[in-house]
């Protein structure tokens, strides 16, 4: 008998919960982004505040810098386990259509990777400012909510992202391996030399969101939809893996 599609959600809702290291790569997203939020705040926030150059809301969101490669972790080990131990046969033996289950799981991939992110990402802004004094910013100031919601949706595109790259590579290591020095080090050094080209980037398109008036051709918005791009990518190259692969 064939599954119904809010069966396979709830299952793969319930191998999500019952793996450690997928369930801890999730909570990572909160508890890494706010641990570091509270430490760099509460030592050089204040501080920071008064140096030149510095722009008081991207600097709000610091802490998702950790935060992602969290969601990257999340993203991958959640594909990752799929392929462990014959794990995939056994998936399609109970799902036999493999867009259903292909779907199920990226859908409850990113809607955890969302409802994560957005709690990760308000919690960061409004922790964050209680060690400001005066220069706290608030929701009502221009591009608060924005960035509070763009930086939940950034975080849940990457995982997304790293969860479609996985599925090509069958392999959380080799996903981490590659995208973490990608985002971490090559958006950086392009960045340096090369904006124009950079900007295009899944890391440094999808902050833009964060910044209150983004430099460069992109949006706010644009930026994170080039972020969805990406990761679109990802998910239909992963999907092609899944079809035509042997499990």
């Amino acid at each position: 008998m064939t599954m119904s599609t809010t069966s396979v959600l709830r299952s793969e809702w319930i191998k999500i919960r019952s793996v450690r290291s997928v369930a801890g790569s999730l909570i990572a997203i909160f508890a890494a982004t706010l641990a570091v939020t509270v430490l760099v705040f509460a030592t050089v926030g204040q501080a920071e505040a008064d140096s030149p150059g510095d722009e008081p809301l991207f600097s709000a969101f610091y802490a998702l810098n950790f935060g992602q490669i969290a969601a990257i972790s999340f993203g991958a080990t959640a594909l990752s386990s799929e392929f462990l131990n014959g794990a995939l046969r056994i998936s399609l033996s109970a799902v036999p259509r493999r867009g259903l289950l292909y779907g199920a799981k990226m859908s409850v991939i990113g809607g955890l990777a969302l409802a994560v992110g957005l709690i990760t990402s308000l919690s960061t802004f409004l922790v964050g400012q209680t060690f400001m004094g005066e220069h706290a910013l608030g929701l009502g100031d221009p591009g608060a909510v924005r960035a509070t919601v763009g930086g939940g949706v950034y975080l849940m595109l990457m995982a997304l992202f790293a969860a479609g790259l996985t599925a090509v590579l069958r392999s959380a290591v080799a996903v981490l391996a590659a995208l973490i020095p990608f985002i971490l080090i090559a958006s950086f050094v392009l960045g340096t030399v090369a904006w124009d080209i950079a900007q295009y980037l899944p890391s440094e398109a999808g902050q833009l969101v964060l910044h209150q008036n983004p430099e460069g051709g992109l949006g706010p918005w644009s930026g994170l939809a080039v972020t969805a791009v990406w990761a679109g990518a990802a998910l239909c190259a992963g999907w092609w893996s899944i079809r035509t692969r042997d499990a």
